[in-house]
């Protein structure tokens, strides 16, 4: 460690052990107060139910009560000797006793059911409301057969009267039915849900016992998962050897929050870092040889190519107009030279990279004048450019060399117009991201295939059949030289996106 370096804080292997001890403690300790709790909280809820469901079993009773009472009246209804009173009863049972015993059996159910909180408590409560209600409603349907009963005692029609009597006796009996169904259905659930109480308060009785013994392992546990713990450390060294054989390749670090973790994903970390600088050096050692032979070719061929060039010039010249032939020939080497002094020119740019000379530039700018430059010659080839420019960043500025971004720029242009041959549409888009800018490129050619885009800015690699494969390689070695870099991903349905990021905005 160098002298005066403060020593970062490590978090012990053995604390990690100590702390896991306590947590399973503290567990146990939860535990154990939660069974309790859930104990108590069992026996409250069995007495709970039975005090909520003795005032519902009075107020079922005293409906099944009044209903018998009501039968029996209905036997002698057509007996009695003063009419008069007994309809005087029934019609006092019918709008204020009746409705009243129903709306407090109502709400006894709703007091043991529907205030609960489980579900399975609400649904009975529901279901047993929609059974009270449709007693209600049967009973309630007999005012109009009652009323034809008194009728016929007025008119002293026994025949009728005994009729009515007798059917309403019948349905008498049927509500007493539903009723005791009622109050069956009460007593099961009730009985149910104490019993599900009770189970509720075995099972904590059992997860106590569970947990006391599961304390008494914990010591052992602790013990093996110390020693597992350390293993890590042999995966770190078997590592450290493989680093050393060149294995550069990157490897998940081993997960672990503790000095062991630290020391994986640090050392991993390290290996990408190694592995990086490797990869830019074998670039920089391409890039340093296509320099010397760019020097070398353009020594040799550019001069000639210029001689050549000029006297194809003068031979046109001499050449009649009426010779087509010739004027063909002439023209499909004037092409050749044009794409042989393209190639020396690309290569010259390689070998004479010029240092940067980077001034704040509004990159918008710089783009919007690239592609005007440009535009003709992509509409020559069929392909529409558009420009989608956020307003956020049309004035914001970074240190750029304005050249070689217009160069990077061009490059991807060229690239988009050659993946449609058939012509298309190219948008560029600049937007502000991770604390600097995105020059965006988008086109709707074929796309590429992934291994093709995990190579694409490799030096001399290229798709094209007379590619020199340094365009893109020039793009990103712009990019880097900015601080930003470069990345390919696929478009849906179809198409090619390059992201260019410049940092510093």
């Amino acid at each position: 460690m160098a002298e005066g370096a403060t020593p970062r804080k490590r978090r012990p292997v053995a604390a990690r052990v100590f702390a896991s001890f306590v947590v399973v403690v503290l567990a146990f300790a939860a535990a154990a107060g939660f069974s309790v709790f859930a104990q108590r909280e069992a026996v409250e809820e069995a007495n709970l139910m039975r005090a909520r469901y003795f005032p519902l079993a009075l107020a079922l009773r005293d409906v099944v009560a009044r209903q018998d009472t009501w039968n029996t009246q209905l036997n002698h209804s057509t007996s009695a000797k003063n009419p008069v009173d007994i309809r005087a009863w029934f019609g006092a049972a019918r709008t204020v006793e009746r409705p009243r015993l129903f709306s407090r059996a109502r709400t006894a159910v709703s007091a043991a059911f529907l205030e609960r909180t489980d579900p399975e408590s609400r649904a009975i409560g529901r279901e047993l409301l929609r059974e009270l209600d449709d007693a209600e409603r049967f009973v309630a349907s007999d005012g109009g057969r009652l009323d034809r009963l008194f009728e016929a005692l007025d008119r002293r029609d026994p025949a009728q009267a005994e009729r009515l009597r007798d059917e309403l006796v019948t349905r008498g009996v049927e509500e007493s039915q539903r009723l005791a169904q009622i109050e069956q259905h009460v007593e099961r659930s009730v009985d149910g849900l104490v019993a599900q109480a009770r189970r509720r308060e075995r099972i904590a009785s059992w997860l106590l016992v569970s947990l006391t013994l599961a304390t008494l392992l914990t010591g052992a546990v602790m013990a093996v998962y110390a020693r597992r713990m350390l293993l890590p450390l042999g995966l770190v060294t078997e590592r450290a050897k493989a680093v050393a054989r060149g294995d550069l390749k990157p490897r998940s670090a081993v997960v672990s929050n503790d000095e062991i973790g630290e020391l994986a994903a640090t050392f991993e970390s390290m290996v990408s870092a190694i592995a990086r600088a490797n990869e830019q050096l074998l670039v920089s050692e391409r890039l340093a040889t296509i320099g010397k032979m760019a020097a070398h070719v353009t020594h040799e061929i550019r001069n000639p190519l210029s001689s050549i060039a000029l006297n194809l010039e003068l031979l046109e010249e001499e050449v009649p107009s009426s010779a087509d032939e010739a004027h063909n020939l002439l023209r499909a080497i004037k092409a050749e030279v044009e794409r042989l002094s393209a190639l020396s020119g690309q290569y010259l740019s390689v070998a004479r990279q010029r240092p940067q000379q980077k001034q704040p530039e509004k990159l918008v700018e710089v783009v919007e004048e690239a592609c005007e430059f440009v535009r003709r010659e992509l509409s020559q080839a069929g392909v529409q450019l558009e420009l989608a420019i956020d307003a956020e960043v049309a004035e914001l500025m970074l240190p750029m060399d304005e050249a070689q971004v217009r160069q990077a720029l061009l490059n991807l242009l060229r690239n988009a117009r050659e993946a449609m041959p058939s012509g298309g549409r190219v948008v560029v888009r600049v937007v502000r991201s991770d604390g600097g800018l995105d020059l965006i490129v988008d086109d709707e050619g074929v796309g590429m295939p992934a291994t093709t885009r995990e190579r694409l800015f490799e030096p001399f690699f290229t798709t094209k059949q007379h590619g020199t494969g340094l365009g893109l390689a020039i793009t990103r070695q712009i990019a880097e030289a900015h601080g930003g870099g470069i990345r390919v991903e696929p478009r849906e349905p179809r198409g090619t996106r390059i992201v260019l990021h410049f940092a510093g905005a």
